[in-house]
């Protein structure tokens, strides 16, 4: 099985205006994922690391990434195929309550 990193994005607005069942399939569906072996979590507030040329780190507060909806939490699932990754993706509550999730395709280390 391949592995895929999925990243949500969403806001609470979108969240709120999806109705409850929907809503609550979504989590289920979640839920389903986690029981069999897709490592999943909802986001807290990041920090940006840097060590250029290994001279020296430094820390910063906040997302180095933006988009329009807020990043919303990560996945790391397995499937067979990027089309089977979209699929097990589909009903989970980022992309159900007006939000997005992106699949990447996770390919090993050399």
């Amino acid at each position: 099985m391949a592995k895929f990193v999925t990243i949500g994005y969403g806001d609470q607005e979108g969240y709120d205006r999806t109705d409850a069942a929907v809503r609550d399939r979504a989590h289920a569906h979640d839920a389903r994922l986690r029981a069999a072996g897709a490592d999943m979590g909802i986001v807290g507030s990041p920090v940006q690391v840097r060590n250029h040329d290994d001279a020296g780190m430094s820390v910063e507060s906040g997302p180095f990434m933006s988009s329009a909806l807020p990043v919303a939490g990560f996945a790391i699932i397995e499937a067979a195929t990027l089309e089977e990754a979209v699929q097990f993706v589909s009903g989970t509550p980022c992309a159900v309550t007006h939000g997005v999730v992106e699949v990447w395709p996770l390919r090993e280390t050399p």
